[in-house]
């Protein structure tokens, strides 16, 4: 459990310094007048969508931490059937079992 909870911490503080980045260079903002535009435009949208991409992973590693806390750590939301420890090393912010995350797909 210990272990778990380490290596959420980890990669949480690694997001949280990804979006700090992520932050700082979105800072500035290219021009977007109309004939106007740099090039910088596409790597201020990428930055932005990065941004969304992060501030989502962080919430996910949040809630996993918080299932650590109640005891329900590795635990499928759907069908209650614990979570395949390799899918967890994986993916230590799933919320789903391999079976149910496939029927989600479809």
């Amino acid at each position: 459990m210990q272990e778990q909870q380490a290596r959420l911490y980890r990669e949480l503080a690694e997001a949280q310094e990804e979006l700090a980045r992520l932050e700082e260079k979105l800072e500035h903002h290219p021009d977007f007048g109309l004939g106007k535009g740099s090039p910088e435009i596409y790597e201020w949208e990428m930055n932005l969508a990065l941004r969304k991409r992060v501030l989502t992973k962080i919430a996910s590693l949040e809630a996993a931490l918080k299932s650590l806390a109640e005891g329900v750590y590795g635990i499928c939301e759907r069908c209650s059937a614990p979570i395949e420890p390799e899918r967890l090393e994986i993916l230590p912010d799933t919320t789903l079992c391999i079976k149910c995350a496939q029927r989600s797909r479809y």
